[in-house]
């Protein structure tokens, strides 16, 4: 009889410490999920200050546009700022097929991306790209320590194919 109470406790005591953890998970999803819907409002009003506070310190970027790499959230915020700087007016961005995975102190989220807006110069621009964020939970907060966002090449020109939609 103690033998079937101490594994109905161990049982017990499993099942608290995966509702736990399951629980824990999703309000860590939920909360990545908060930290993307504050960039993209942000981005919309073309608010740098806004934009950035979703990176860490120490952000490594490989992002759409030269060079290979941005190391660091200085050199991460002057690429944002070249960028916003090339357009006028709000701009949009979704989000699509956005899957978010977080566990303890790490998680990453991925999805297909489209931005669009009107350059300086009048040009409209809409363009569907693939991007994965990389997230560490740093003093309590989630913040993006790595962002890969890229599009398909077509290998016959040797230029990024701009025109795909999903």
């Amino acid at each position: 009889m103690k033998r079937v109470m101490a594994f109905a406790l161990i049982v017990l005591a499993s099942g608290v410490v995966l509702s736990t953890q399951n629980s824990r998970t999703t309000n860590d999803q939920a909360e990545i999920r908060k930290v993307l819907d504050r960039f993209a409002t942000a981005f919309r009003v073309r608010d740098i200050d806004g934009v950035m506070t979703m990176y860490s310190p120490d952000v490594m970027a490989f992002d759409f546009n030269p060079p290979l790499q941005y190391a660091g959230k200085d050199a991460y915020r002057n690429n944002w700022e070249a960028f916003f700087s090339q357009f006028k007016g709000p701009m949009e961005l979704e989000f699509r097929d956005l899957k978010v995975v977080a566990s303890g102190k790490v998680g990453y989220a991925y999805f297909l991306e489209r931005f669009s807006g009107t350059m300086k110069n009048g040009q409209k621009v809409e363009i569907w790209g693939r991007c994965t964020s990389g997230f560490q939970k740093i003093n309590g907060k989630w913040l993006d320590t790595h962002d890969h966002c890229s599009e398909p090449v077509d290998f016959t020109t040797g230029k990024a194919a701009l025109d795909l939609k999903p």
